[in-house]
């Protein structure tokens, strides 16, 4: 299609959904034909290859999201940032805040990433689930693998960006930040979050 034929108000609403360049939404209508859906996704797979090398890069926008589950009795804050105040206010950002505050207090993550673990609770689990392989009869050697898959399945169940997402968990947490950086063109950090429930 013809760049004439890319409307200026289609562009507009590409650029307020997904917070790519007026160019790059553009490029992507004219070769999606116009269909907003398909430059949508042109953009994301377009940025995928480019999102690794953003995540590196400073984040000091963003917003605070909260989520509180039926019944008041549980509820979750988290702090989401971006590079850009204009990335910040789109909707595609906000819902992703609100789904990272919903996993938060449905899985009850304990730390934000693998690194965020401290070094004596992970020398203590690998220890343990090394102890519970001998144990259970195996050889050292493959005590040491079997260790190595259950401290992963650990991290898996206590840090954010490692847990499967509760809306789609074809993907984790971290993924679908990955995706959203592709998208946006700005690196996406969880800088802190809170779970809070009645009781506890």
């Amino acid at each position: 299609m013809a760049a004439s034929k890319v409307s200026v108000e289609d562009i507009k609403r590409l650029r307020e959904e997904t917070g790519a360049g007026v160019m790059d939404c553009k490029r992507a209508l004219e070769q999606a034909q116009g269909d907003v859906e398909k430059a949508r996704e042109l953009l994301r797979a377009a940025g995928l290859l480019k999102a690794e090398k953003k995540l590196g890069r400073v984040a000091r926008e963003g917003v605070i999201a909260c989520y509180i589950h039926h019944g008041n009795r549980l509820g979750a804050m988290v702090e989401v940032n971006c590079e850009s105040d204009f990335v910040a206010r789109t909707p595609e950002f906000q819902q992703l805040a609100q789904e990272i505050a919903m996993q938060v207090a449905g899985m009850n993550p304990q730390y934000i990433s693998r690194d965020d673990v401290p070094a004596d609770i992970v020398a203590e689990q690998r220890r343990l689930f090394y102890e519970k392989a001998i144990a259970d009869g195996n050889s050292p050697e493959d005590a040491e693998r079997i260790a190595e898959e259950r401290l992963n399945k650990f991290f898996e169940e206590v840090c954010l960006l490692e847990q499967a997402c509760i809306r789609d968990d074809s993907k984790t947490v971290g993924e679908l930040i990955r995706e959203k950086i592709a998208l946006f063109g700005e690196n996406i950090v969880v800088r802190r979050f809170v779970r809070m429930a009645v009781g506890d």
